[in-house]
């Protein structure tokens, strides 16, 4: 999964239950996954009595939802606890608890950091939280942190702030065993959820207003609903039907299992968008069989084909791993090749990251740290020339749907919303339209990151189309 930046808790919006319920608060580090396991949280805790704190000095209980992939995602959260000695310090009954991946893996270093943890629970025990909480409170250390064949949280409603967008787990676990891959050991082997839960929970998210849903998973492509066998293909037709102006999205695929299928169905749906994330890890056949991937270059450029002829517009990213073991100069520029065969839209380029339990572990890291460096600056460097290019000869000029997200980070006066290529866009701000509104906005220029943008017309209200002027679309 693509790795975000610390998340804190809900904003405002989110309900409250009776005035005195114990306040939680949650930061959430790592993948969209963990992202919406934090929602799924505060569901279950919300349903047991708990309100939802802003900011941590308001909360009795502090939980961080954790990631492992990397050994610097485990550094900020063992950083973070030593910044809570100061909460806990000013309120000795506060309860500080770990979440996620890295309560499985390190659950006994954790509890016995100077008894600052009380609470380690991993990603399939959730529903034990409440109950944990009670004894925490109690003065008791709680831990829980069994993998499970079955559990996929279908019956939960994750507790969501109101806004547009919103991720919706549909499996759990990965049986790939990539062997740089911490996730099986983690999070378990695959499991999905039935379809008819998924496509119900897409309808009540744009009956709330959602406008925009993700659909998650370790690899989205292996999903199989339990009961009817339907693939993922099936899933994203179901929820494209159950909701025609929904935005449906979906991460991440592994492209062993990228089908035709698969393909053809986000080519029929105008509402499924064209953006595909497309994990390849290395431009080596040699480094990819070592990594057990599954398939080789040719093949991989076979798919890149295969679904450019069919949707030529559908823009596409991809993960790269810098110094995997072993790995050779000539294996760095057979991936530097690769990135300039297929020209990505753009992508998650990592140093390689050894994580103890995974088969790669006991191969050694061989690569020193400085040829890692200079391999992976190589890697970013032309990515973002590639970025660039394709923005500066194919954007501008181009109108796209872009979906109001709300102010722009950097300057409020202007908005900022996503194309169905997932690129942002910055814009300026207009009267008649505000965040969730579907506009169509003309590219004037770009960065290898950003596109800029002006306002053609509203496209999905009579207000915004009758403000705006009107203009030719391409």
């Amino acid at each position: 999964m693509l790795e975000l930046p610390v998340i804190s808790s809900p904003e405002t919006s989110t309900p409250r239950p009776r005035s005195g319920a114990r306040q939680v608060y949650i930061e959430t580090y790592g993948c969209q996954m963990n992202l919406n396991d934090s929602e799924i949280v505060l569901g279950i805790l919300h349903a047991n009595g708990y309100g939802v704190a802003e900011h941590p000095e308001e909360a009795d209980v502090i939980l961080l939802n954790t990631c492992a992939v990397r050994e610097h995602a485990e550094q900020r959260v063992l950083e973070r606890l030593n910044h809570l000695k100061f909460y806990k310090r000013r309120k000795p009954e506060l309860v500080i608890g770990i979440l996620g991946c890295m309560a499985e893996r390190l659950r006994s270093r954790l509890l016995n950091r100077k008894q600052l943890v009380e609470l380690v629970v991993g990603p399939d025990e959730y529903r034990k939280l409440p109950q944990l909480l009670e004894q925490a409170f109690a003065g008791e250390q709680g831990i829980a942190v069994r993998l499970s064949r079955v559990e996929t949280y279908d019956d939960i409603e994750p507790l969501r702030t109101e806004g547009i967008s919103a991720w919706i787990s549909i499996m759990r676990g990965c049986d790939k065993f990539c062997t740089f891959c911490i996730v099986p050991f983690t999070r378990g082997r695959e499991r999905s959820r039935p379809l008819n839960s998924i496509v119900a929970e897409v309808q009540r998210l744009w009956a709330r207003g959602f406008r925009e849903v993700t659909l998650l998973g370790q690899n989205v492509n292996s999903y199989r609903d339990p009961t009817t066998g339907a693939d993922f293909a099936d899933l994203l037709a179901a929820c494209a039907q159950s909701a025609p102006l929904m935005r449906i999205r979906y991460l991440t695929s592994h492209p062993r299992d990228m089908s035709d299928k698969l393909i053809d169905t986000m080519a029929a749906y105008p509402n499924i968008c064209k953006y595909i994330h497309l994990p390849v890890q290395s431009g080596s056949n040699r480094i990819l069989a070592l990594m057990n991937r599954g398939y080789t270059v040719e093949q991989y450029l076979e798919r890149i084909e295969r679904i450019r002829s069919v949707m030529p517009n559908c823009a596409l990213s991809t993960d790269i791993i810098a110094g995997f073991c072993t790995e050779t100069e000539e294996d760095h520029q057979a991936t530097l090749e690769l990135l300039r065969t297929v020209r990505y839209d753009g992508a998650y380029m990592f140093k390689y990251s050894p994580r103890e339990g995974t088969k790669a572990w006991k191969w050694g890291d061989d690569v020193p740290e400085e040829v890692k460096l200079r391999r992976l600056n190589e890697i970013i460097a032309l990515q973002q020339q590639i970025s660039y290019e394709i923005n500066q000869q194919r954007e501008i000029g181009q109108v796209h749907e872009v979906l109001v997200e709300g102010p722009s980070k950097r300057n409020p006066e202007q908005w900022q919303g996503r194309t169905d290529t997932n690129k942002m866009v910055i814009f300026p701000k207009h009267p008649s339209f505000g965040v969730g509104s579907l506009i169509l906005v003309r590219i004037t220029a770009a960065t290898s990151a950003t596109l800029f943008g002006e306002v053609v017309r509203g496209i999905d209200s009579p207000t915004a189309a009758e403000a705006l002027p009107t203009a030719t679309e391409p």
